[in-house]
């Protein structure tokens, strides 16, 4: 099959042949496949922005560069968070592959953490968990400058996926903060749970 028709497959309503044409598309890139992903995440299709998503993070670090520039720079709040979610989906690839995800990755969804548009801040804080350790000092920071609540909760929301004895630091602290917002209060001690199930599933595993 040809690249451009396993391009036409990413948008087909089976999830089973979208998936094997990610696969075969990742496995057989050539100079213009990640070019050609990178125009995908501007369509109105959802189902094919996604699978475009997750292709590029089948392909991994290569595709970081044109990631990093678009979710700067593109002017399309559905690009933006396209490319926050396809950062996540590489890191997931890394943390598999034991790679580290790349410091522009994570500088560069720092930066989407305040952006204007909610979708692209709450998707750069959850690939920011995907990440893990070497993005907490990231979240924490912008979470502590930060008045929206929102952003807030996808922070704390992350920082509960990062199993980290600072994470448990800054969730006792707010969970515990009388004079914190009662969501944020919630979402603390929501977090804590989460973050306290991931260190014993952890736990066990060794």
């Amino acid at each position: 099959m040809t690249q451009s028709s396993l391009f036409e497959q990413l948008k087909h309503p089976n999830p089973h042949l979208r998936d094997r044409a990610m696969w075969q598309i990742a496995e057989t890139r050539h100079e213009n496949t990640i070019p050609k992903l990178m125009e995908i995440l501007a369509e109105e299709d959802t189902t094919y922005r996604r699978a475009a998503v997750k292709v590029l993070g089948v392909i991994g670090i290569d595709t970081v560069p044109p990631l990093v520039y678009s979710l700067i720079n593109s002017d399309n709040s559905t690009i933006r968070s396209s490319c926050a979610k396809a950062l996540a989906q590489v890191a997931i690839n890394c943390n598999h592959n034991d790679v580290p995800f790349p410091s522009e990755g994570i500088e560069s969804l720092k930066k989407g953490l305040v952006d204007p548009h909610p979708v692209v801040n709450l998707a750069s804080a959850m690939a920011l968990g995907v990440v893990g350790v070497p993005a907490l000092d990231s979240l924490l920071e912008v979470l502590d400058g930060t008045d929206n609540i929102g952003l807030a909760v996808g922070i704390l929301n992350a920082v509960s996926s990062i199993n980290d004895e600072r994470s448990k630091e800054v969730l006792s602290k707010l969970a515990n903060d009388e004079s914190a917002d009662v969501l944020i209060r919630q979402t603390a001690n929501s977090a804590l749970s989460r973050l306290d199930m991931l260190k014993f599933k952890s736990g066990s595993r060794e």
